[in-house]
């Protein structure tokens, strides 16, 4: 588990990506960069940057493209924002978790369209215990 200051760099850096990469790359050109998560190592020397390209597939490629070619200058902008011993070496991939978990919720959606109908009937839980019909009964 790692210690708080770990996290606070973490979130730190992430913050400070995603905000260079707002201001150094164009929609138009890249498509729209989004900083899903930061894996920092443990020495703090290198980090994983794991983004989401929204766009058609010549952004996302290109984008792509983009970040490594200015992976270096991404780095100086960071070294300035957060002051460490050691700027982080940054290593990009494309994260397409929200991918997948939206079509896993397209195939849900499909999935109940499909039967709205058939409900399987609800059945009290072992838990609960089955209520009198008749009320609450008293002893003599």
């Amino acid at each position: 588990m790692p210690n708080l200051r770990h996290e606070r760099v973490r979130e730190l850096v992430k913050r400070e990506i995603g905000e260079a990469i707002r201001r150094e790359f164009h929609v138009d050109e890249a498509g729209l960069i989004s900083v899903n998560d930061v894996d920092m190592a443990g020495d703090l020397k290198s980090a994983v940057v794991f983004i989401s390209i929204f766009g058609n597939a010549s952004q996302q490629k290109r984008g792509l493209q983009l970040l490594n070619e200015s992976r270096i200058r991404l780095q100086g902008m960071i070294a300035k924002a957060v002051v460490l011993k050691f700027t982080p070496t940054l290593k990009f991939i494309v994260d397409d978790s929200l991918v997948r978990g939206n079509r896993v919720l397209q195939i849900l959606d499909e999935l109940e369209k499909k039967s709205p109908g058939e409900q399987p009937p609800v059945e009290p839980s072992p838990t609960e215990s089955p209520k009198p019909e008749g009320g609450p009964t008293e002893k003599p």
